[in-house]
């Protein structure tokens, strides 16, 4: 996998390159702000982006994000923030290819590569602090119980059944069954799978994500 990281912390930056690299990736490139970034990412499969970059650490990075996905749709954009602001990215979470994590996420090595990996393949990775701001708001999701609301947190996270299943102790058996039902309850297509039920489930939630 080919890698381009954008972040201004030095300390962050030179870590995130030094975990890519010793994860078997390479870094074509480190940079320091969004300037050049849709040049390094020519030849990427995966740019990692920080929201808030230089000059005033606002939306430089979601813009940046935002432009990389219209340029290139297919492309893995995966945005890095200190806290959950959706205000910028919320309708890039409904696609393929997108990711957005909070930054101490990166502590869990083998999780964030793995995230990282699967948004570069197509898929998403949702940070569990966006999914329950996401899922935590009134509307259609009222009508989940909590054991549905806890399966499609995990659902919107990218896991599979088997790994909602392994998360949660539960048999696969009995997830499947939940997946139903909560499909059921939002009106969604059952006949799904892999991130294209991710997509989705966040396809129906975006007009509140916006809100």
């Amino acid at each position: 996998m080919r890698v381009v990281i954008a972040e201004d912390q030095v300390l962050l930056r030179e870590g995130l390159v030094r975990l890519f690299t010793d994860g078997g990736h390479e870094v074509v490139a480190a940079l320091g702000d969004a300037e050049g970034l849709e040049n390094a990412a020519a030849t990427a499969d995966l740019v990692v982006v920080d929201v808030r970059m230089p000059p005033t650490f606002t939306d430089e990075g979601a813009r940046a994000a935002r432009a990389l996905k219209e340029s290139r749709p297919a492309l893995g954009v995966l945005v890095l923030s200190q806290h959950v602001e959706t205000t910028h990215t919320a309708d890039l979470i409904t696609l393929g290819g997108f990711g957005y994590l909070l930054k101490d996420r990166v502590l869990d090595v083998a999780d964030f590569l793995s995230a990282a990996d699967r948004v570069a393949r197509g898929g998403s990775a949702l940070d569990p602090h966006v999914v329950a701001s996401l899922v935590g708001r009134k509307g259609p999701l009222d009508a989940l119980s909590d054991r549905e609301r806890a399966v499609l947190a995990l659902m919107a996270q990218g896991l599979t059944n088997s790994g909602i299943a392994k998360r949660l102790h539960l048999s696969e058996r009995t997830v499947e069954a939940h997946v139903r039902h909560l499909f059921t309850k939002l009106d969604l297509p059952s006949d799904v799978d892999g991130h294209r039920r991710v997509l989705a489930v966040l396809a129906h939630l975006s007009p509140e994500v916006a809100s």
